[in-house]
């Protein structure tokens, strides 16, 4: 019997294994390709419950030996996905993937306050329900059009929101999981007394309670050491987050780390109120000097997003304008046309800025919105930069349009080429950006990449999607060495290799460059309190390498 007629004796939805399946499978957002065994579709949590029973089952196996034993099935292990947008491949996995977004997917209960929701319920499908609440999950990434929940949860997903309201941790209430043993626990947080209640209980849930208790208060010190000086970070496992001497918080640990402990099966999730208005300072600064100094400033006045783009990206923008206004919704195309006006005469007199930044600021009060907007033009005017308060909606979108989208615009138009994002989710300090910003370029540009950047200069946080031709080898071969020299950068300004895209495929290798052996040492500790058997998405967090990594990146 194959595995897939196993395990479709006690699986409700479906199970395949046709090559059209896997080969789409076989890729996500990454630069890589991993061919799975099999792709299932569950119908409900039970479906997992009795996958990971039936996984644990055939490693048990495997490992004591025997001759009717297929040694395949120690390999045997699963891997959760949703959309399958993840840049970093933690969503491929070379045995059995699991798709949420078929049948489990929805929205379970709604308020103003909060949400219950599935895995694979899309974010666009989401936020439609909650706006009608006046409410949303503020944490939404750039794909929020793509993403479902599900990898929101397993990537602790950020965007241009999280300058005021932060990472997908600060949101999640409690989860649903399924762990190694194959049952569903519910994770939330616990005061000490209840801690206690769950360690003495003896069972699986209670023994990794107590053990996880016990690694963090044992190295307490160095794990708060190890946490990255940086206002986001997606790298590791987040030790220093789970016990804060009153709390004991599970979810904290779970969130963020793609999906290598357990399977997320439903999440409740805490949602904000929205700002009923909007409007955004556009700040065009001919060189870097004083980027750091002037991000300070503008953080004084609490901008609900501090945005930008480099001048490639502005040059591409420029570059395939007709094409990128046709993604606009403006009424009027020819008043989108003029609104660009400014820009182009900026460029003819002074030439390109080297960066822009969009500093939007919210809140219930038009009049209050624009007074906040003139006192931060009258305080960074001593600067002498270029500044402009956008007042219409449609001017605004030009404006974000650039930053979301020019990017995948020039990937359209330039041929035997492809996205290559291995060095993309860099974060420093702010007030480091004006020497780091520079020397990443010059290492950049000492390969002759072609590249954009675009990211959150609020957080220090940038994207670096180079696009590359894959079919070169010596291509392929400049992704380690790049991202050697990138990362020795990000670190000697004591910053994150991630701070929102997580390890996956690409960066895990990385990890004990950036934390040392010992609290690497620790991540390998806790992958096996939860998941001795290697059995959920292997090779992420802990275990990766870079011959592996190298091995997997896509030819074409």
């Amino acid at each position: 019997m194959t595995l897939k007629e196993e395990i479709k004796l006690f699986f409700k939805g479906d199970v395949m294994g046709d090559d059209a399946t896997l080969t789409t499978y076989s890729h996500d957002a990454s630069l890589f390709e991993v061919r799975p065994r099999l792709v299932v579709f569950p119908k409900d949590a039970q479906d997992i419950k009795e996958l990971v029973k039936f996984v644990n089952e055939k490693k048990a196996a495997a490992e004591a030996g025997g001759a009717d034993v297929d040694p395949e099935y120690q390999s045997l292990s699963i891997t959760a996905r949703s959309a399958g947008t993840c840049m970093s491949g933690g969503s491929l996995n070379e045995s059995i993937i699991v798709d949420f977004t078929k049948y489990m997917h929805g929205i379970k209960s709604l308020t103003k306050e909060q949400a219950v929701v599935l895995p694979g319920t899309f974010y666009r499908d989401f936020e439609v329900e909650t706006l009608k609440l006046g409410a949303i999950l503020p944490c939404f990434t750039a794909s929020k059009n793509l993403c479902a929940l599900g990898g929101m949860v397993a990537n602790n997903a950020a965007g241009e929101k999280t300058l005021q309201y932060g990472k997908m941790e600060n949101y999640v209430m409690s989860l649903k999981a399924i762990f190694a043993d194959g049952n569903e626990y519910t994770v939330k947080p616990l005061t000490k007394a209840e801690l206690d209640v769950k360690m003495a209980q003896g069972n699986f849930e209670g023994t990794f309670y107590k053990q996880i208790f016990a690694l963090i208060t044992a190295n307490q010190a160095e794990i708060m050491a190890a946490k990255p000086k940086v206002s986001k970070n997606s790298a590791g496992y987040y030790l220093w987050n789970v016990w804060d001497g009153k709390t004991f918080d599970l979810t904290k640990l779970i969130v963020g780390s793609q999906g290598t402990l357990c399977i997320v099966t439903e999440a409740t999730l805490k949602l904000v109120p929205v700002k009923k208005i909007s409007k955004l300072f556009v700040v065009f600064m001919p060189n870097l000097t004083r980027l750091g100094e002037l991000v300070n400033e503008i953080l004084a006045f609490k901008p609900e997003s501090l945005e930008s783009y480099d001048d490639s990206t502005m040059k591409m923008a420029m570059r395939f304008l007709p094409e990128m206004m046709k993604t606009m919704h403006a009424s009027s195309f020819l008043k989108l046309m003029l609104s660009f006006i400014p820009e182009v005469l900026m460029i003819l007199t002074g030439g390109i800025p080297k960066l822009i930044l969009l500093v939007e600021f919210a809140g219930d009060s038009e009049q209050e919105i624009h007074d906040h907007m003139v006192a931060l033009q009258k305080k960074i005017a001593p600067f002498k930069f270029k500044t402009r308060l956008i007042r219409s909606e449609n001017e605004s979108e030009k404006y974000w349009t650039i930053r979301r989208e020019s990017f995948n615009l020039l990937r359209k138009h330039v041929r035997g080429m492809r996205t290559a994002p291995f060095i993309d989710d860099v974060i420093v300090r702010p007030e480091f950006l004006p020497e780091f910003l520079p020397k990443m370029r010059a290492i950049l540009d000492d390969y002759d990449l072609l590249y954009t950047i675009a990211g959150h200069a609020g957080n220090g946080n940038f994207h670096i999607i180079p696009l590359m031709d894959m079919k070169k080898q010596k291509n392929r071969a400049l992704i380690r060495t790049v991202s050697d020299k990138i990362y020795d950068l990000v670190l000697k300004y004591e910053g994150s290799i991630t701070a929102e895209h997580n390890d996956g495929i690409v960066r895990t290798p990385y990890l004990p460059k950036m934390f040392g052996p010992k609290i690497y040492s620790l991540f390998v500790d806790v992958k096996n309190i939860f998941d001795r058997k290697n059995m959920f998405n292997p090779g992420k967090k802990v275990g990766g390498s870079l011959d592996y990594m190298e091995k997997h990146i896509v030819k074409s």
